[in-house]
């Protein structure tokens, strides 16, 4: 029976797989719409679509580096247990693994892993344990010494929180602390240089906003949001934050003494900037009660 779009479209709508798979699903059913889906069920590739709508916002960070070249992977499941499964974990690995040498998360994505794209991998770890995932985000840098650090960790380079940071000078001791410091503070930039102009002129609005509430003219409301800018910039700056390890110092300063100079930093944390829609109880009973 020669298969024609609209019937591959049509099972495509139905279960949510990709158009090669419901093409061949078709092909291999003589165009039995029942049995192709039925087909793809047996094959797990309906399940992991229908699961594929659902948000994923737990999962893990895996740093890598390989010489000066360091790369952060967020892979992302429904549920934290997930994230405490070996398979789970060792699929995670093999990603940040092979991260090290594509450019971008697109790369990344068509990129074989023992036999496998990674797109592949992920839809046969949907089916097989039963959460949708993604590989949402990856992040690299280089520098002539980069440094990674894992907070709260589930296995050797993976974890709810995943820093680079790169430098030169200095020593590796130093930079984990440099790392455990962003972990901890998340800095928006390296400094001020670095920072979204727009974002700095929408905080120096909001303070100027803050500071006409007090009636104050407006020569001296300038001059008060120089101060309130500063401390700004001394907050989400890394180089002007106080140290964690010395607070007495700016990392900045830190570094100084140390004999380095940071030039950049990579920080993902799991589910970051992720909206989860949360349900009461009862609502999730009756959802599950419908199927």
């Amino acid at each position: 029976m020669a298969i024609t779009a609209s019937m591959v479209k049509e099972l495509r709508d139905t279960t949510g797989a990709g158009m090669m798979d419901a093409k061949k699903a078709l092909t291999e059913n003589n165009g039995d719409m029942e049995a192709a889906v039925d087909w793809l069920r047996t094959k797990g590739l309906a399940k992991a679509a229908k699961k594929s709508g659902r948000t994923a916002a737990e999962g893990l960070v895996a740093v890598k580096v390989e010489g000066g070249h360091g790369v952060a992977v967020e892979v992302n499941s429904e549920t934290d247990f997930v994230g405490k499964n070996a398979d789970f974990q060792a699929m995670v690995s093999d990603i940040a693994d092979v991260a090290v040498n594509v450019s971008d998360i697109d790369a990344l994505k068509s990129t074989e892993v023992k036999g496998k794209t990674v797109d592949t991998m992920i839809t046969d770890a949907i089916a097989k344990i039963g959460e949708n995932m993604s590989v949402r985000r990856m992040a690299a840098i280089d520098g002539d010494t980069v440094v990674s650090y894992v907070h709260n960790a589930a296995a050797p380079g993976m974890g709810k929180i995943g820093v680079l940071v790169a430098m030169t000078g200095g020593d590796d001791a130093f930079g984990k602390q440099v790392a455990m410091h962003i972990a901890a503070v998340n800095p928006a930039s390296l400094s001020e240089a670095d920072l979204d102009p727009a974002v700095v002129e929408k905080e120096k609005q909001v303070q100027m906003d803050i500071a006409r509430e007090s009636g104050k003219p407006e020569e001296v409301i300038e001059k008060m949001i120089v101060g309130r800018m500063k401390k700004y910039m001394a907050e989400v700056t890394l180089l002007n934050q106080p140290f964690v390890v010395n607070p007495d110092l700016t990392v900045g300063a830190a570094a100084k003494e140390a004999g380095a100079t940071i030039t950049g930093f990579v920080r993902l944390e799991v589910g970051e900037g992720i909206e989860v829609v949360k349900e009461d109880f009862a609502a999730e009973v009756a959802k599950a009660a419908k199927g």
